[in-house]
């Protein structure tokens, strides 16, 4: 079942967020590695800047979550992740395509680049590479990121744009 998250949810979102991002250790630039992956307070942050987390429960625990933020005049996918014992099951693909039913508006999704299952999976699932110059314009506009993880990311789109 997919479902909005609550402020109840926040623990699950923590845990889940961290323990999937175990994947980019050894993975992403190591100056952008750290553990945790997410902090809790910066997770607050995130969720109080706008993001709205929807999660997929399954036996009334959530085994995956996906953000979405509303900016400007497209819609950002935001901190998609599935637990480790959990992936390769279709969940991301459900989540993610609950999400871009939720909006009209063009939708952007950034990761690493170095992250190339990601990457797979958002092209399997309709969203296509910018330009590297498109990039970093639409990191700077949409996102609030540092200029290294900039240098070291990619910004994929949904064909509709």
């Amino acid at each position: 079942m997919i479902r909005r998250c609550t402020e109840m949810d926040i623990n699950a979102i923590f845990q889940i967020i961290n323990d999937a991002a175990i994947a980019y250790k050894g993975v992403i630039p190591e100056d952008r590695y750290h553990e945790p992956y997410m902090s809790f307070k910066e997770l607050q942050h995130e969720i109080s800047d706008g993001i709205v987390f929807w999660g997929y429960e399954e036996n009334e625990q959530l085994i995956g979550v996906m953000g979405i933020q509303d900016k400007i005049d497209v819609s950002l996918i935001r901190h998609a992740y599935v637990r480790t014992n959990q992936r390769n099951g279709g969940i991301g693909t459900k989540l993610l395509s609950h999400l871009t039913g939720l909006t009209p508006k063009p939708i952007l999704i950034g990761t690493w680049d170095s992250a190339t299952w990601a990457i797979s999976f958002y092209e399997k699932n309709g969203f296509d590479l910018v330009s590297p110059c498109e990039k970093e314009v639409l990191l700077k506009k949409y996102w609030n990121v540092p200029e290294r993880q900039i240098e070291t990311s990619v910004v994929l789109r949904n064909r509709i744009l």
